[in-house]
């Protein structure tokens, strides 16, 4: 009886919509899941099992290559490759491009080994002092030659020496430094009455172990981290197995949690973003896998780690934008983050003060279960916000801070409290142009403007990341000293605030002046202990900080973002002026925020003013059901890009041509140009498709890309779901 031939499809992390057939030798064993190393090319390319199956014989014709190797890794989860089918298909992204962002270096799939040097017992005839230093500190510690010697301060001689005769040893072993055990029942912070009953709730879900969706809808200062703990807590606690994992939009939130975690759980969760070293990235990929670590707090990245039991989800301030990917698969982390927690049958909590509207809409359709935390915890209650209305209150020409403003900031510094002043705007100015000639300065690989950075005395591009050294003449037309720049940004505010408060300690808080995790926890630490009276800050500042002191926030352009043509851009404005005010008063001191405003009579502004959220969400929701947007419908976006203006726009109308028919509620818009129509040298149309939500978007969108064939460097790019319309 001939023996059957097993037959595995192997999918790799490159850009490929299915898996390749491969031979498995009778030697190998492995399973659906397991990491495999495969001839691919001319090379051996990591990859993951897909499917197994027995054939009776190789087909006529076909000559399939053989597995070289199954590495030690556990396998990739059911859940997970369900969950890379559903990102593939959901975003119209290759499936290989999906499994890319799970993988790992191969180096990451096997447990490192270090060299051992112990003693065997055996005494040397003559015991030297080098010796004997020697043989006093070798211990249990994994030593390499030339490092026991530096630290015994002998010769590298002296221990090869010990060895040759036998009185030392070299022994392989394999290391992997664990990550502490978080204990579920370590005493934690007292709660109030509001905070227990939303604890017991989320309690009650983690005891049920299985799917389900809730908002923790609390607003800024009510403790929110806090109650969704007590839900990690009883997810520990349920098995020692398994695994939570906390989803943050951004590394300048991090720290603070971590060290929260350290002091509710006595341990320190893995931790995973961009800024964590090759070396550690391993390390957690590996841990993650094995089911070692056992809480995970990391960037939307970590969405895609291997869990070997995850029973737990929190997406903390889910509503941020910054969960959105904009590069290579394009999707939103909070969405997916739902997608996971069902595919693993396991809770997930959505954390915000000022929650999505398509959160808050998936709670009144009964979608999604809502907690509400509606007070702040002691005497700590709501800041007091005002309008400073710009039309009244000008600031001086070349100033940005108004009288009101400027008054309350003196009131503040003289009681020994600290400001915050909020402006999104990174740099000195958005905009330098030629006095003498009137040009602006661009990027030349976009058709953005490029933004004075004073600092480093560089124009930089926000878009492209291009900087180039300010000249001091005009590029254009040669005149001397003509750059003026127009506008403020940060780094200008922070040059008036030093002119008028000279005696006050004024620091920038930007990722241009806090750079890494290291320099974030640096500068919040001198706000939290009062090193600093005022705190000039971008986004970085206007979320999830804690500073005692802290009493008023000053809103310097509180108009920014209402423009142009995204949808979101109330939302966005509402949450983030809810966000920044809401670091004012978060201790026993009252606090106030300023807001500096062209329109005091935008509903965003109008209802925050007022506290009142729901007057707004209804407003706004009513608007979008009218419009049938997000999240009464759902968009797509095309982006069509070629090395010339005039290939792009006819690429993009030849696109448009091949719509498929339409068949049901589906709108196209466009084709037309962007609000940046060339980027990294490369030109750009774009369309936008509204579907109604019972519409398959992504297959349409798919098959419509699927019929057209592009040429001549064309690129087409699909966003569902975009977040993102320059």
């Amino acid at each position: 009886m001939m023996n059957s031939i097993l037959l595995a499809k192997v999918l790799f992390g490159i850009n490929v919509s299915e898996p390749f057939d491969y031979l498995v030798s009778d030697e190998i064993k492995l399973d659906v899941g397991s990491y495999v190393l495969a001839p691919l090319g001319n090379r051996l390319a990591l990859g993951v099992v897909w499917e197994v199956c027995e054939l009776d014989a190789i087909p006529k014709g076909r000559k399939l290559k053989t597995i070289a190797s199954v590495l030690p890794a556990s396998p990739m989860t059911s859940a997970q490759r369900k969950f890379v089918e559903f990102v593939s298909k959901y975003t119209c992204a290759a499936l290989g491009s999906v499994l890319r962002m799970c993988l790992a270096d191969v180096s990451a799939m096997s447990t490192p080994v270090a060299q051992r040097i112990v003693q065997t017992g055996i005494l040397p005839d003559r015991i030297t002092d080098a010796r004997q230093k020697v043989l006093d500190i070798v211990g249990d510690i994994y030593w390499r030659t030339s490092e026991l010697a530096a630290a015994a301060g002998v010769s590298v001689g002296v221990v090869s020496g010990l060895i040759k005769i036998g009185a030392l040893q070299q022994i392989s072993q394999q290391i992997d430094d664990g990550f502490a055990v978080p204990d579920p029942d370590k005493q934690s912070l007292e709660l109030t009455s509001s905070q227990q009953q939303a604890a017991g709730t989320l309690v009650t879900i983690a005891k049920q172990n299985c799917f389900s969706t809730t908002l923790l809808d609390g607003i800024t200062g009510s403790g929110k981290t806090e109650v969704y703990f007590e839900a990690v807590a009883e997810a520990l606690r349920q098995n020692p197995d398994n695994q939570v994992l906390i989803l943050l939009p951004e590394i300048a939130l991090t720290q603070d949690i971590l060290n929260r975690f350290a002091g509710r759980f006595g341990a320190m969760p893995a931790e995973w973003h961009s800024d964590v070293t090759t070396k550690n990235r391993q390390r957690v990929w590996r841990q993650v896998a094995n089911g070692q670590a056992k809480i995970v707090v990391g960037a939307r990245s970590a969405l895609f780690l291997p869990f070997s039991k995850l029973s737990l989800i929190v997406v903390d301030e889910e509503h941020d934008s910054s969960f959105k990917q904009e590069e290579g698969v394009l999707y939103h982390a909070r969405d997916m983050a739902v997608v996971r927690a069902k595919t693993a049958n396991c809770p997930i909590i959505l954390a915000s003060a000022t929650p999505s509207l398509e959160s808050l809409h998936n709670v009144q359709a009964g979608r999604y279960g809502h907690l509400a935390l509606e007070s702040r915890p002691g005497s700590a209650r709501l800041p007091d916000i005002f309008a400073i209305d710009l039309k009244q209150h000008p600031p001086v020409s070349g100033r940005w801070i108004s009288e009101p403003l400027r008054d309350a900031m003196q009131r503040t510094l003289g009681r020994k409290e600290q400001v915050l002043l909020y402006l999104n705007r990174r740099g000195y100015a958005p905009l330098t142009i030629c006095r003498s000639c009137g040009e602006r300065m661009k990027s030349p690989d976009s058709d953005s403007y490029l933004v004075e950075h004073r600092f480093s005395g560089r124009l930089v591009c926000h878009l492209t990341g291009y900087s180039m050294i300010k000249p001091t003449n005009c590029p254009y037309c040669n005149a001397e000293d003509s750059l003026h720049p127009v506008g403020p940004g940060v780094e200008r505010l922070a040059e008036e605030v030093a002119s008028l408060f000279p005696d006050a300690h004024c620091e920038v808080f930007s990722s241009d002046t806090a750079r890494n995790p290291k320099q974030i926890r640096e500068l919040i630490a001198k706000m939290q202990v009062g090193e600093i009276d005022i705190l000039i800050g971008t986004q970085m500042a206007a979320k999830g900080h804690n500073f005692p002191n802290l009493t008023l926030v000053g809103v310097v352009d509180a108009d920014m973002g209402l423009g142009g043509a995204d949808l979101r851009a109330g939302e966005r404005t509402y949450q983030t002026l809810t966000q920044v005010a809401g670091r004012a008063g978060r201790a026993k001191l009252s606090g106030r925020a300023l807001l500096q405003t062209h329109q005091p009579e935008h509903e965003a502004i109008d209802a925050l003013l007022a506290h009142d959220r729901q007057r707004y969400v209804e407003a706004e929701l009513g608007l979008r059901e009218q419009m049938g947007f997000p999240p009464f419908g759902r968009l797509a976006a095309v982006v069509i890009s070629a090395q010339t203006g005039q290939l792009a726009e006819q690429a993009a109308r030849d696109f448009a041509s091949m719509a498929p028919a339409i068949v049901g509620d589906i709108e196209i818009w466009g084709p037309t140009e962007p609000v940046f129509a060339v980027v990294r040298n490369r030109w750009r149309w774009r369309l936008l498709v509204r579907s109604g939500r019972k519409v398959d978007l992504s297959a349409y969108m798919l098959d419509w890309r699927n019929r057209y064939v592009a040429k001549g460097g064309v690129r087409i790019k699909l966003d569902i779901d975009p977040y993102s319309f320059l």
